[in-house]
């Protein structure tokens, strides 16, 4: 079964928000509008690391990401449990294989308060943070910027990391009580083709579907 953290897991990617730059700056804001500018489609695998104060050790998941924009995606985690996400551009499917369950979201209200807005998301959004670029690389050479939001009820910051070569390499979110969730991407393709089955999800005879809130 599904433990409390892997939940936690979970839910943060619906939290996850977007974070678009308003004015174009050097340095990892820049890359940001360069990349959304240039990304038609996105397929990467990703590590993903959950730790705060209330954790006695960092906790790891391992998955892959496959979006195609508008409002098309696909994040599967494969690694502690099974997990399964799928926008299908009206709607997001979340099915928990283990639970036998999935819950069921309108797009509109999903992509509001998810990882997956920074990259299919409607720009309009970026009225509600205030951006900051972080400046030198950090030790794994990745530049940053962070995006405070104004209405911090549901988290705290986002940061959206680079490469020098300007490749996406993570996104962190830190939530309103102190717990940190961290992405990082490998074997990122830009504008890959992808086939429409990747973003369609039919739910398994048997299973209970759960609309979501």
């Amino acid at each position: 079964m599904m433990n409390g953290l892997t939940m936690k897991i979970l839910r943060g990617f619906w939290l996850f928000p977007l974070a678009l730059p308003s004015v174009v700056h050097a340095g990892a804001i820049d890359a940001l509008e360069r990349f959304l500018t240039a990304t038609k489609s996105f397929q990467a695998e990703f590590s993903q690391s959950t730790f705060g104060q209330n954790s006695p050790a960092p906790q790891s998941a391992k998955g892959s990401v496959a979006l195609a924009r508008p409002n098309k995606f696909r994040w599967e985690i494969s690694e502690p449990y099974a997990q399964l996400v799928v926008g299908d551009g009206k709607q997001v499917w979340l099915f928990d294989p283990e639970l036998e369950q999935v819950t069921r979201r309108e797009m509109d209200a999903a992509l509001s308060a998810s990882p997956v807005a920074l990259l299919v998301g409607k720009r309009d959004i970026l009225k509600q943070f205030d951006l900051l670029e972080e400046g030198k690389a950090d030790a794994e050479g990745i530049f940053w910027a962070s995006a405070h939001p104004k209405n911090k009820e549901s988290f705290e910051s986002v940061r959206v990391g680079f490469h020098a070569n300007g490749q996406l390499a993570g996104m962190e979110f830190l939530d309103a009580f102190g717990q940190t969730t961290a992405f990082r991407f490998h074997r990122l393709q830009q504008n890959p083709r992808l086939p429409d089955r990747l973003f369609t999800f039919i739910p398994p005879e048997g299973v209970d579907v759960i609309e979501g809130n």
